[in-house]
């Protein structure tokens, strides 16, 4: 009969763990939504499109006045937990430099659509979506689109990229590189212990995905990126605090160490994990590289073209 009970005993606490390591698995998966607190201070459109069966809802930011048409444009990406509203603090500098604006909530942020289970694919898929959207706007030039993308925003932008998404440039700022610091930054964040949850939880996080979690972790993204960087021409601008306390400053590191060829980097002397355009320099250089990188074609050289067009009519004639 002891040795009933003590099994029966045994089989409780083995179920109310695995009860409890479920839970927070889940709690870990599902982001906090944080309502949209503030507004883009210049004239903006709100815009709603579709990623994975979902409604994602953003603002378009038309350029100035006084840049012409077709705009060059600047996707701005937030990260895990946060929203449009929480990365405007890029917004005015890029729109004052010439450009149009895409910001958007990813699921299960801000004031788009849930999802079942959010992971770094839904950061990819979502800015997928957001230029499948782009490309339907006759005002902006599809051969001048750049992004800029936040901590977990980064890490999409760079999976989209091992997908060849048609972008003239890109711009991370915070980015986690590796799995292993993904899941001991959200734990942290969660108050939640490292161990045995470290090794637990990202095992329930894929299978909730439907995913495999060995595939992932063979998937280096800089690996996938070496790739991909072999067959196109694409400037890379990777941004990283060295006072960021939440995703280390040895992510970038890891990501210079392993990038072939090397990328276009900058450190900055911000505290915090979202502050890094507080440091001058930050500013100093993101502007520079979007504007070498992310332009409309000169109106001078449409004027030529169309009358060279016009000319060889007349030749014909």
């Amino acid at each position: 009969m002891k040795a009933r009970t003590m099994i029966g005993s045994m089989l409780a606490v083995a179920a109310v763990t695995a009860g409890g390591l479920w839970q927070a698995a889940v709690k870990s998966q599902t982001p906090k939504k944080i309502p949209i607190t503030m507004k883009p201070p210049m004239p903006f459109e709100d815009i709603t499109f579709e990623s994975g069966g979902g409604q994602v809802q953003g603002w378009f930011i038309p350029a100035k006045s006084d840049v012409p048409e077709p705009w060059p444009l600047v996707i701005i990406a937030h990260g895990w937990g946060s929203n449009r509203s929480r990365v405007l603090r890029y917004a005015r500098p890029i729109w004052e430099a010439g450009y149009a604006l895409l910001m958007y909530d990813v699921r299960s942020h801000g004031a788009s659509d849930p999802v079942r289970a959010a992971s770094a694919y839904l950061f990819r898929d979502d800015l997928l979506a957001a230029l499948t959207y782009v490309s339907g706007r006759p005002e902006i030039n599809p051969e001048a689109v750049g992004v800029l993308g936040h901590s977990l925003g980064g890490l999409g932008t760079i999976l989209a990229l091992t997908e060849g998404i048609p972008v003239s440039a890109v711009i991370t700022d915070s980015m986690p590189s590796q799995f292993q610091v993904i899941v001991s930054s959200e734990l942290r964040r969660r108050r939640l212990p490292l161990f045995p949850l470290a090794q637990v939880i990202p095992r329930i996080w894929f299978w909730r995905l439907g995913e495999s979690l060995k595939t992932y972790q063979q998937n280096d993204p800089v690996m996938l990126l070496n790739e991909r960087r072999k067959g196109m021409q694409l400037p890379l601008l990777m941004v990283h605090s060295k006072g960021d306390n939440f995703i280390p400053p040895s992510e970038l590191e890891y990501f210079m160490s392993k990038a072939d060829p090397p990328v276009e980097h900058l450190w900055v002397n911000s505290e915090g994990h979202s502050c890094s355009e507080e440091d001058p320099a930050f500013w100093d250089t993101v502007i520079p590289f979007l504007k070498l990188h992310v332009r409309s074609v000169p109106n001078e050289t449409v004027q030529d073209h169309i009358e060279a067009v016009q000319n060889s009519k007349t030749d014909v004639s």
